[in-house]
């Protein structure tokens, strides 16, 4: 049984930071999703729906939108105007009333290479260290995805010792490795 965790999730999110700006989904994003989001690797790497065409883009930015409203997950489009999706960062807080939050990120095929994961996730992690101020803030990524294993290490995200975790997807099974990152001392609030 998956209870509510012990901090609220904002209703509303809008970040702004190292030349990113992160927003909810809009209902207009769902052509912009199927091009960002039908990709043979973003299938290879995490459990969305392949191949992602306009059924499912319209199927997940309905999930995004409901979970938003329910407070049980932040799913933001990954900008650099404020306007144009470029790739999404999520957050989910811990199962079972845990305090720790896990973050998730991915970025459209033609947007990659710009440092835009990294500066997403180094806006979230922040977000998430200073508002939520969970134990623990993770990333679960599979081992095998070295893309996604740099970018962790360049946010300052360490592999922790934790068990791997193994999770079904589309196509395949998932050995999901767990990353933690540390907050900044100096940087939360007293």
């Amino acid at each position: 049984m998956t209870s509510q965790p012990d901090f609220a999730l904002p209703m509303t999110v809008r970040l702004s930071g190292h030349g990113v700006h992160l927003r909810h989904w809009l209902p207009e994003d769902a052509d912009t999703m199927t091009e960002l989001f039908d990709d043979p690797d973003i299938a290879r790497w995490t459990p969305l729906r392949s191949p992602f065409d306009e059924d499912a883009a319209r199927e997940y930015l309905s999930n995004a939108l409901a979970r938003q409203s329910a407070g049980t997950r932040i799913q933001l489009a990954v900008t650099t105007d404020g306007l144009a999706p470029l790739g999404e960062v999520v957050l989910l807080p811990g199962e079972d009333g845990r305090r720790e939050v896990e973050l998730g990120y991915m970025v459209g095929r033609r947007h990659r290479g710009q440092g835009l994961a990294r500066r997403a996730l180094t806006v979230l992690t922040d977000f998430t260290h200073r508002e939520l101020a969970p134990a623990r803030v993770v990333l679960r990524i599979d081992r095998e995805n070295e893309a996604s294993n740099a970018v962790a290490r360049a946010v300052g995200y360490r592999l922790t010792d934790d068990e791997p975790m193994l999770r079904d997807g589309t196509h395949h099974r998932f050995t999901l490795m767990t990353w933690e990152h540390a907050p900044d001392p100096g940087a939360l609030p007293e």
